[in-house]
């Protein structure tokens, strides 16, 4: 669900601020998702034989696996790609964050619904739109996914030596290194400055940031997913993180609501690069900060949406420096 900005009274550059979007009744997938309902065990094994010996039964009787086993999510993550987006090799190392991939699929779906509402509605496919996924990680998702469902070229950094050559792997095993390029960030003091060439325009940016503001924070959040997932057995060994990850994937100094409005600031000052900026935000908590930084950073329009799966709710914002005009030069000139 998307949220509609009230026009401008006087001047068709005023800013606008964003406003909640209201929640669905019930947190689901987006129509366009390919990850509804129950998976087809049977086929997700005949296809990746690997998944035989991860696959249990839920306290309903329905197969699924354990997902407080990262070894158990990343067989399933590759069984997901390869069965649903045509990934034949996919491979992390250990330690390194394996996300769920229904959650991954949303916040690009939305992304490809939010080019469409300017653009009367079709959504841009192809070559000609280019993404930028701000710390794509060792496991390289979004461009994996996004490429995939609607052709879009990505462009990939992050601060961390390791995950890049991970993520390189990944794209050279499967032929894609015309489609997804990855750039790392030298100065991890910086998010967006510093690794953009002044001559690149992207039509959308998306990350996914650190959350917590500390190791001790990440864990607890992972206790309270075992407990969610009725894992919680104190005679039982547990791993330490439940779906991996490493410190720049997981935790930063300040936490979400800090690296969000660096992020932001950073945006203003490669705001014509870029048409439309955007960032998951998993604390609800921090919006009220978030929006007013979106404010005295001067955008134009920033939208909340909200995404659901299951029991949790998330969201992403998005906000963009273009006024009417701008963004209707922006697509007759790169989508036309």
């Amino acid at each position: 669900m998307t949220h509609t900005p009230k026009p401008p009274r006087k001047k068709p550059t005023r800013p606008q601020s964003a406003k909640p979007a209201e929640p669905r009744e019930k947190a689901s997938l987006h129509p366009r998702n390919r990850h509804q309902g129950h998976y087809d065990f049977p086929k997700l094994i005949k296809a990746s034989p690997e998944l035989g010996k991860f696959v249990i039964l839920n306290p309903y009787g329905k197969e699924s696996i354990d997902f407080a086993n990262p070894a158990a999510v990343r067989v399933f993550n590759r069984a997901l790609l390869k069965s649903f987006y045509g990934i034949a090799h996919w491979d992390i190392p250990a330690h390194y964050l394996c996300p769920p991939i229904p959650g991954r699929a949303d916040y690009l779906h939305f992304l490809a619904d939010l080019l469409a509402s300017g653009n009367e509605g079709e959504i841009p496919r192809g070559a000609a739109v280019t993404a930028l996924d701000i710390g794509t990680g060792a496991n390289c998702v979004y461009p994996l996914i996004g490429h995939s469902e609607y052709g879009w070229r990505f462009l990939g950094t992050d601060i961390d030596s390791i995950a890049v050559a991970a993520a390189t792997a990944i794209i050279k095993s499967n032929n894609l290194g015309k489609a997804i390029t990855l750039r790392q960030q030298s100065n991890r003091k910086l998010i967006l400055l510093d690794v953009l060439n002044a001559d690149e325009r992207f039509d959308l940016s998306l990350c996914n940031p650190p959350f917590h503001a500390s190791a001790d924070e990440a864990l607890r959040g992972s206790q309270r997913k075992w407990r969610a997932l009725g894992k919680a057995d104190p005679k039982r060994k547990l791993p330490v993180l439940n779906f991996g990850g490493q410190a720049s994937e997981l935790w930063c100094e300040g936490g979400e609501s800090r690296f969000v409005t660096q992020l932001i600031n950073e945006s203003a000052q490669v705001q014509q690069q870029v048409l439309w900026f955007s960032t998951l935000v998993s604390k609800a908590s921090n919006l009220p900060l978030i929006q007013s930084t979106l404010k005295k950073a001067g955008v134009f329009e920033s939208r909340i949406i909200e995404m659901g799966q299951g029991q949790k709710q998330s969201r992403f914002v998005a906000w963009t420096f273009h006024d009417a005009a701008q963004q209707a030069a922006w697509r007759a000139e790169r989508w036309m």
